[in-house]
């Protein structure tokens, strides 16, 4: 049901005022702070409808009601005035710190100013890494363990165990490896799974067993190393009543720190979309706990999406402050990257 300008402006006024000082707005202050020339009755009548379409809710204890997730979803899609920010704007020193010499000291330093700006908990998750090689080595340790050696273009190394049912001979090591970088090499362990099966049925049995076995460990060394998430600020969090006033918000609000898998599947579901994007607790099963929500947007490295970051803060934040820094701060560190 379409809302019509009367109830829009209550509903805006009620979520603004709950959002600044989080009590239960009632009838009368919302006749004096949303400008409108309405009698007490018709307001209370506006609000009885809102309630029936499920945006605001009624506590027990007050008279007032609070705006509902659904009420804060149509409050940051349609009523919100988002404040004006732009790049010059956040200070030279928060820019300074974008600057980092090295990609994760750049992720990390962006997370802290997220947390900084917004006073609540900033987020980044890592670009993924592809998971190409430059070439690989088989080191013989013993009787059938071998030690894979893999190394990536930046020239970063991994190492991986490979327990075999045959007893390889340094020859038929090298022979393996040179086959591997000779027609593999350059491309991600992903990409050569898809094009080994066939060709290495024309090899020998061994010989074939020993680069699938290589290919399947050398696809999760990469993929270990990929997915990296920093959190700044958590402790921001605590002087949320909100959030933390009680044991059971506690400990689920630092359960999801520790896991990070919810958080982790909320990131990349935003990856894939554009621009600053709202994620709602009650309304999103992707938040865990119904009191907070998480604003995030995807940044870029030479124009191609990499990663996300964003904020984790209560249900009741400033939504028209904290979108503009989660903005300007994916703005500034695909800058940073595209340009470090």
């Amino acid at each position: 049901m379409q809302l019509d300008k009367r109830a829009q402006t209550l509903l805006k006024a009620l979520v603004e005022r709950y959002i600044a000082d989080g009590q239960p707005v009632g009838s009368r202050a919302l006749s004096k702070i949303s400008g409108l020339d309405l009698s007490p009755a018709t307001i209370r009548n506006i609000m009885s409808d809102l309630e029936e379409m499920g945006y605001v809710a009624s506590p027990h204890t007050s008279a007032g009601r609070i705006p509902t997730p659904r009420g804060y979803r149509i409050f940051v899609d349609t009523l919100l005035t988002v404040q004006s920010i732009d790049e010059h704007s956040v200070d030279s020193q928060s820019r300074m710190r974008l600057q980092a010499p090295q990609q994760q000291k750049t992720i990390a330093n962006a997370a802290q100013m997220l947390s900084s700006l917004s006073q609540f908990a900033g987020v980044v998750l890592s670009p993924r890494r592809e998971s190409v090689f430059q070439q690989i080595e088989f080191l013989r340790l013993s009787e059938k363990r071998i030690l894979l050696v893999i190394v990536d273009p930046r020239g970063d190394v991994q190492n991986r165990l490979l327990l075999t049912d045959v007893d390889y001979t340094p020859a038929q090591l090298i022979q393996s490896a040179n086959f591997i970088n000779q027609n593999y090499g350059g491309l991600s362990f992903d990409q050569v799974r898809a094009r080994v099966t066939g060709e290495l049925r024309q090899l020998r049995d061994d010989m074939g067993r020993l680069m699938q076995a290589a290919v399947e460990a050398g696809s999760e060394a990469m993929a270990d190393q990929s997915d990296d998430m920093i959190i700044s600020g958590e402790r921001n969090l605590l002087s949320v009543s909100d959030l933390s006033s009680n044991m059971s918000s506690l400990r689920q609000m630092f359960d999801m720190f520790e896991q990070k898998t919810g958080l982790m599947q909320l990131l990349d579901v935003s990856c894939k979309a554009t621009g600053v994007q709202i994620f709602i607790g009650g309304e999103s099963s992707l938040v865990p706990m119904d009191e907070m929500s998480v604003v995030t947007a995807p940044y870029e490295v030479n124009g191609r999406i990499v990663g996300t970051l964003g904020v984790i803060g209560p249900t009741r934040m400033a939504y028209e402050r904290v979108i503009p820094i989660v903005d300007i701060t994916a703005k500034l560190l695909s800058n940073a990257l595209s340009h470090g």
